[in-house]
């Protein structure tokens, strides 16, 4: 919270982060009235496949992978809601196998009614990030709005033939996440009051850490397919993975890595909107171990925001991957498989 004002940034919005994004199946059907990639055979890939970012070829060696993210604030401390917004956005480009290269600031904020600090502080955490992430500032956009929001538009580059994306995973694969899950719970929590502050740290921590390192490793394996995990859950994320790529995904349920405390604050009644929406968007193409229950579901489903990358890598390859990303300070997990039976489905066991 902003001292000097008393404002808890969290209160000014009834969605937070990644879980105000258009829910997936309202999102399916408007851009189902846009054209899918289309003729132009520089555009390796568009909107087909609802991928984390564009890639468009500029020639044999270099391509540009574009995004933009940006959501209302996720925490009631400024700078760490910059350092999460931007994170969160550059993701998209260490998803694709990129590096990020430029990012523009896009800013909405009621300059008449909160202090100018407040967003100056929320430049200030994007501006670190960005520089960690080695790209650089080149511009932005702001409006007047009585809800602030913040994120980034950001251009990367990637070699054409190193591109990662979201319909590369291939039976036999494994799967790695490199995050745990449960920011949803945890940040719809923050707004009730419900955490202690180093349990605030901890999942503010997950969130700005950038998805830099866990890229880097990667590319030293044979990586198939990417994604990364944000607003449409673990499950929501996998499922494009395994309909874009046409194959079936198998997860081990109790491999998922979780943040502390999730559960419990689940069974108080703290799961946010989004989680649940994300759940009934995927249920009827998930399979769920009969003893389940709701809670647990739920979880695997949980909004995310600034979440790690969902890699599926060369099965010989997996336990070294997995070895380095954790050596390197990555919090990753082996946590399934693609099979090549009920394609376009999830198997949770």
């Amino acid at each position: 919270m902003n001292e000097q004002e008393g404002i808890k940034l969290t209160s000014l919005s009834s969605k937070g982060g990644c879980g105000c994004k258009i829910g997936p199946a309202d999102l399916k059907g408007v851009l189902s009235h846009l054209a899918a990639k289309g003729e132009n055979p520089n555009l390796l890939v568009g909107i087909d496949t609802s991928d984390d970012a564009g890639v468009y070829r500029i020639n044999e060696e270099t391509a540009l992978v574009q995004t933009v993210d940006f959501f209302t604030p996720i925490v009631d401390d400024p700078y760490s809601f910059g350092q999460i917004a931007a994170a969160n956005a550059i993701s998209d480009v260490y998803a694709m196998g990129g590096k990020p290269l430029t990012v523009l600031n896009i800013v909405a904020f009621p300059i008449s009614t909160l202090d100018k600090s407040i967003l100056a502080d929320i430049l200030r955490g994007a501006a670190d990030k960005v520089s960690e992430a080695g790209a650089t500032l080149v511009g932005g956009h702001s409006i007047d709005d009585k809800e602030p929001k913040f994120g980034l538009a950001v251009t990367g580059l990637v070699h054409p033939d190193r591109v990662r994306t979201n319909a590369g995973a291939r039976p036999g694969d494994k799967l790695i996440l490199t995050k745990p899950i449960g920011v949803g719970v945890l940040t719809t929590s923050i707004k009730k009051d419900q955490l202690s502050s180093e349990e605030i740290k901890r999942v503010v921590t997950v969130m700005a850490t950038l998805n830099k390192t866990a890229a880097e490793v990667m590319e030293k394996y044979e990586v198939h397919g990417c994604t990364d995990v944000t607003g449409f859950g673990l499950m929501g994320h996998a499922l494009e993975m395994a309909k874009g790529s046409g194959v079936g995904i198998t997860i081990a349920g109790t491999s998922v890595p979780m943040l502390p405390r999730v559960r419990e604050l689940a069974e108080q009644g703290f799961v946010p909107g989004g989680t649940k929406n994300n759940f009934l968007h995927v249920k009827d193409s998930v399979v769920f171990p009969e003893n389940m229950d709701q809670i647990d579901q739920w979880l695997l489903c949980d909004a995310v925001t600034s979440g790690g990358l969902l890699i599926a890598v060369h099965p010989d390859q997996a336990k070294a991957l997995h070895q380095e990303l954790v050596q390197s300070g990555v919090e990753a997990s082996i946590i399934g498989e693609v099979t090549d039976q009920q394609a376009g489905k999830i198997v949770i066991v």
